[in-house]
């Protein structure tokens, strides 16, 4: 029986080895969800601007909502929540997938040659083409807007690389566990829409009691989604040993996604 390395050396090795594989599979990724569409890949880019003009005219013009202690901006409200919505899509969009990630692949299960453990990382690389894209529409909107954004902004990196670490370990442990508890899919969405809702998306922490920030502190998106918030929008530097913390716990996560992965695989062709 073939041996899968555990180790974060191999789990890097695999991702180097497989690199032409992966940027394959993510193309396909990519380019597959809008085959057969007249604008094809262009939606990518439309689907996001018409998002955020939905959100500028049901919460600018329809609630008329202001963020507390912004500006009376219509749009203002509309691109704080766009821009937080980047972090909280990446994490949604790969693990909702995860659980049935290795059943709807099946076909490569029993090929011991195929490298499965970079299937969640195809779905990460076609969430963060999409991530990219929508940022560049709120870099746009903020310019029309606002006028030049923050040089905070290029700060982005370090809020985004833990994110992706700390979202790729949950996504491959829910990667396994879906091949084996075909139910984890359904309890996953509706866990990641009480994240979307007990996470400050669409209200700032401290507008609520002390006992409940403690609570919405829990939750792993909202540190990210607070310091994305800051760097794009008030113009603040990260928060570098939340980030620093934030990071050394991420890359535990994706190494303890990995080991799990690699500890479960060798059953996913029987129970297939």
């Amino acid at each position: 029986m073939k041996h899968f390395g555990v180790s974060p050396v191999a789990m890097l090795t695999s991702l180097w080895r497989n690199r032409s594989l992966l940027t394959a599979f993510t193309k396909r990724e990519v380019i597959g969800r809008y085959r057969g569409s007249f604008l094809g890949v262009m939606w990518s880019f439309f689907n996001p601007l018409l998002m955020l003009a939905v959100y500028t005219f049901v919460f600018g013009f329809v609630f008329k909502t202001r963020w507390q202690g912004g500006s009376e901006s219509t749009g203002e409200f509309a691109l704080i929540l766009f821009s937080v919505l980047i972090i909280f899509n990446l994490f949604s969009d790969c693990v909702t997938r995860a659980p049935s990630l290795i059943l709807s692949n099946a076909n490569y299960v029993k090929k011991v040659v195929f490298p499965l453990e970079i299937l969640p990382w195809v779905v990460m690389g076609g969430a963060l083409f999409h991530s990219f894209v929508s940022l560049l529409v709120w870099l746009i909107s903020y310019s029309l807007l606002f006028g030049m954004p923050h040089i905070t902004s290029l700060f982005l990196p370090v809020i985004l690389f833990p994110i992706i670490l700390f979202t790729m370990g949950v996504s491959l442990i829910l990667a396994s566990l879906g091949v084996y508890l075909r139910d984890i899919g359904q309890v996953i969405g509706v866990i990641v829409t009480a994240m979307m809702f007990l996470s400050p998306l669409f209200f700032p922490l401290s507008s609520l009691p002390e006992e409940f920030q403690s609570l919405v502190r829990l939750n792993p998106l909202t540190d990210p989604i607070m310091q994305i918030r800051n760097i794009l929008m008030w113009g603040k530097f990260p928060n570098w040993l939340t980030m620093g913390s934030y990071t050394l716990v991420a890359f535990v996560v994706v190494w303890l996604g990995f080991l799990s992965f690699q500890k479960t695989r060798k059953g996913f062709a029987d129970v297939i």
